[in-house]
């Protein structure tokens, strides 16, 4: 680790040697290593430092941004040079409203030193009692643990410096037997939240309970969603409309929407960075703190989250969820919410099956893509396990489905929600912490051979 007083030291040397006229750097530094494994046998074992900062500056109204993987103040020096010869050939933005003003950030703990201390041994035994439990079933695992040690920091010539450093751990693993498959995963940043045997025994308990799947005809069924497709349901619903610039440009879901009820009432959704149920970083890329955000309140849209340029556009104030604007992936994004929490209902996972006379149970879903934002289409593929519910009973395993549905549709469908909620995330900063879901129609519309 660099340390906080490293990093500012570091970056506001920088910042003096800055001749735009406002200077914003973004140090995002890990250390992570990973364990996979695959055929029940380790073959891999890596360890990464690294550490990258992202300068932004503006010139007039003008704006340039440059990135390096070195932090040497020397590199530093050159990125900012880069970046003011990038502002001065680009075109002006005439509503850019400066960079963030400086806040207070209150710290969230959220560093494990059992997770800063794991070494590749400590690693190796947890994968091996999860491959010892798939090997005693006659399943082949694959999957892998990872550890990550990070450190966020902000820094702009109007005074902002944050600083923060988290810890991240991971697990997921896929278990085969002949004919079927079954998944588990989970996020923590405590190492002691994170259960390894009993995910792996999840897994191979899927697995073997999806051999010898039958085909069900595509249609509209009922159907019971693990917490694994609820994460895709939340993450779309997020990334496609949940930002300002989406609404703004007119792309949302929210649109037409904000205020109304287009959802199930037993839908409550927001994000907030600083919940240490969640894995949180408690301001954003521009140094402004996060707020929690309403998004849904027991299916009524409230609105997006913002950044400064999207909230000066309406007279409002940053809720603290811009990303990195010198990323590449992200200048276009606009703000997006990172942190999402689907509020949990009374069900167990056994009642909302109870509850299914006749549907589907789907543990998951897989690759999955946007076909519309305006309803949150999205298409993809069932994976790891679909088994059919007759009468409230797993009656026998489904061959995979394909599915187009219009995830705005689908949570105006919803009929319970289970009251256990799982942490997720797919290893980049940012999580989701959701639970299971009893919907009354989801729209199938293809099956596969295998």
């Amino acid at each position: 680790m660099l340390g906080r007083r490293k990093v500012e030291v570091l970056l506001q040397e920088a910042l003096m040697r800055s001749g735009a006229d406002e200077t914003e750097i973004v140090l995002l530094a890990a250390e992570e290593a990973l364990t996979r494994f695959a055929n029940n046998t380790i073959h891999q074992n890596v360890a990464e430092t690294n550490g990258e900062v992202a300068v932004r500056v503006v010139v007039g109204k003008r704006l340039g941004s440059a990135i390096t993987n070195r932090l040497d103040p020397e590199a530093i020096a050159q990125a900012i040079a880069w970046a003011e010869a990038a502002a001065r050939l680009a075109p002006e933005v005439p509503d850019f409203p400066g960079l963030a003003e400086p806040l207070p950030v209150d710290p969230v703990m959220a560093f494990d030193d059992a997770v800063a201390a794991l070494g590749p041994e400590d690693r190796a035994r947890e994968v091996r009692e999860a491959l010892r439990i798939a090997e005693s079933s006659g399943a082949i695992a694959a999957g892998a643990l990872s550890a990550r040690v990070e450190e966020v920091a902000v820094v702009n010539s109007k005074g902002v410096f944050c600083y923060h450093a988290g810890t991240r751990v991971r697990f997921s693993t896929v278990a085969h037997r002949e004919d079927g498959s079954g998944y588990a995963e989970r996020a923590a940043w405590r190492w002691d939240a994170l259960d390894i045997p009993s995910l792996a025994r999840s897994a191979v308990e899927r697995a073997v309970r999806a051999q010898n799947p039958r085909a069900v005809a595509p249609g509209v069924y009922p159907v019971v969603l693990d917490p694994y497709a609820v994460r895709d349901v939340v993450s779309w619903l997020g990334h496609a409309g949940a930002g300002a610039l989406a609404v703004q440009e007119g792309r949302s879901w929210m649109n037409g929407r904000i205020g109304t009820r287009v959802l199930s009432e037993h839908v409550t959704l927001w994000d907030d960075g600083r919940d240490t149920a969640g894995i949180p970083l408690p301001f954003d890329f521009e140094g402004v703190p996060r707020q929690r955000v309403g998004i849904v309140e027991r299916g009524v849209p409230q609105g997006p989250v913002y950044d400064t340029v999207t909230a000066a556009r309406e007279g409002k104030r940053s809720t603290g969820h811009a990303l990195p604007r010198a990323w590449p992936e992200a200048a276009s994004l606009g703000p997006l919410p990172a942190h999402l929490f689907l509020a949990p209902g009374e069900a167990t996972l056994e009642q909302l099956l109870r509850a299914l006379d006749r549907g589907l149970y789907i543990t998951r879903f897989w690759y999955t893509r946007l076909v519309h934002p305006r309803d949150c289409v999205v298409t993809g593929m069932t994976r790891d396990g679909v088994f059919w519910v007759e009468g409230g009973e797993i009656t026998y395993p489904v061959r995979d489905l394909r599915f187009t549905q219009g995830y705005v549709q689908a949570l105006a469908a919803v009929r319970q929600v289970g009251r256990e909620t799982w942490l997720l995330s797919d290893g980049r900063f940012g999580s989701d912490r959701v639970p299971a879901l009893f919907l009354e129609a989801f729209t199938f519309t293809g099956t596969t051979e295998s």
